[in-house]
């Protein structure tokens, strides 16, 4: 037997309709929905959009996604002025030994890092 992908279920926090707006500006796209649950993709990233409003789990909650240029992606964020339309965080781009990190803390609260290796 193979092991195919891992899918995390993403709380969405009290606006479930936001992070849903949220994930689409980010350039993922919807390939199912199933009202309180949304299959998110963009390439091979995958994820359940799930409508779930716990903070202090979300808070607690953070995915490591690899990307291919981190700085491109962090620009388009910026350029969207996705941060002040739906109050996420995102923070300045951090050298780590595993790679250039941006974090971003999504409207739930959950700790986005997407690397650059």
């Amino acid at each position: 037997m193979k092991f195919l992908s891992i899918e995390a279920f993403v709380p969405s926090g009290s606006n479930f309709e936001g992070s849903k707006q949220l994930f689409l500006e980010l350039g993922f796209s919807i390939n199912w929905d199933q009202g309180d649950y949304i299959g998110f993709q963009k390439d091979e990233c995958r994820f359940i959009l799930q409508h779930f409003n716990m903070p202090q789990f979300a808070q607690n909650f953070m995915l490591s996604v690899k990307v291919t240029n981190v700085t491109g992606f962090r620009d388009m964020i910026i350029e969207k002025r996705l941060a002040a339309k739906y109050g996420i965080r995102i923070n300045d781009i951090v050298q780590q030994p595993y790679g250039k990190e941006l974090n971003m803390i999504d409207i739930a609260g959950v700790c986005w890092h997407f690397v650059e290796q």
